[in-house]
């Protein structure tokens, strides 16, 4: 089943820097809740598979050019129903480029997302589902 999960979280992945919400969509289940960061500029719980779309639509919107792209910078882990990745989020915001580092930690069940959580910090993210970087690190 890991597997499967780490797919879904690939395939979340690619729709977002297809801009593909569609695809994403189908992904989720209809009561998926996403948490963001503290002092994300649209703070969350995002509750609803509708209200995510939305709000991401309307991250998507606010980016120039292709909108932002995401990037595994680390390799999926797989803990139990979830997936942990480490990756870069890329755009121009205003004609500045950023780079922006998270970790994602994805909760799936049956083949959907039933929601997801994104940590500025790795170390936290790892805590947040029982692991230390070390323990990260001897799975690799």
């Amino acid at each position: 089943m890991s597997q499967e999960n780490v797919e879904i979280v690939r395939a979340a992945f690619e729709a977002w820097n297809a801009w593909d919400l569609d695809a994403l969509r189908e992904l989720l289940v209809p009561n998926v809740v996403v948490r963001l960061p503290e002092d994300w500029p649209e703070p969350g719980p995002w509750v609803g598979r509708e209200t995510v779309i939305r709000e991401m639509s309307e991250q998507r919107r606010v980016y120039e050019g292709e909108g932002s792209t995401v990037e595994p910078v680390s390799d999926f882990l797989d803990i139990a129903d979830r997936v942990v990745v480490r990756f870069i989020n890329r755009g121009t915001l205003g004609g500045v480029d950023f780079t922006q580092e998270l970790t994602g930690v994805y909760t799936l069940r049956n083949g959907k997302a039933l929601g997801w959580e994104h940590f500025y910090d790795h170390a936290e993210a790892l805590e947040a589902v029982g692991l230390s970087e070390k323990d990260a690190h001897a799975d690799s």
